[in-house]
């Protein structure tokens, strides 16, 4: 560790000493600049921050993505991401579906999830179809709740199937 620090840290010491010293200075400054590209290439590899929909937003539609989203306003649709995070400002009136679902606001609608959570301050009005689920005391749950092993994918086919002898 006190080696990197100390590579990083005389880098531009040399990069500043270079430009007036001779020749064999910019060779010296070449292998500081590596680790600095090395740097800049592994920061795109890091994970997105999760996608934020404000308190003043409100959205119509359905949405879908691979990534993380936190819903602080209002959506009158489906959501479908990798973590969903409703916010005690936030209402949703549709079907969630994610790996990772934590409540703190309200959603009336179904809920499918790896692992769901329900805060104290949660308000949920549907069915939850889960893996694993955490229900904080004082979270509001009207519903029935459900474990698969593949709560995800599972809720295609008895949705189709549901559909076609109701039309």
């Amino acid at each position: 560790m006190f080696s990197k620090s100390k590579i990083n840290d005389p880098a531009p010491t040399d990069t500043a000493a270079a430009k007036p010293a001779t020749s064999a200075a910019p060779s010296a400054a070449a292998p500081a600049a590596k680790p600095q590209s090395e740097f800049k290439a592994s920061a795109p590899k890091a994970k997105p921050a999760a996608s934020v929909l404000s308190t003043d937003l409100h959205v119509t539609g359905n949405m879908k993505t691979t990534g993380d989203i936190q819903v602080e306003g209002t959506v009158e649709g489906d959501i479908r991401a990798h973590l969903l995070t409703i916010g005690e400002t936030a209402t949703i009136k549709g079907e969630v579906i994610a790996d990772d679902v934590v409540i703190n606001g309200r959603i009336v609608g179904r809920v499918r999830g790896l692992k769901v959570r329900l805060t104290s301050t949660a308000r949920v009005e549907g069915d939850i179809i889960h893996k694993t689920i955490a229900i904080e005391s004082g979270a509001h749950f009207e519903g029935s709740v459900q474990r698969q092993d593949d709560p995800l994918n599972a809720g295609k086919a008895p949705t189709a199937a549901k559909a076609k002898p109701a039309s």
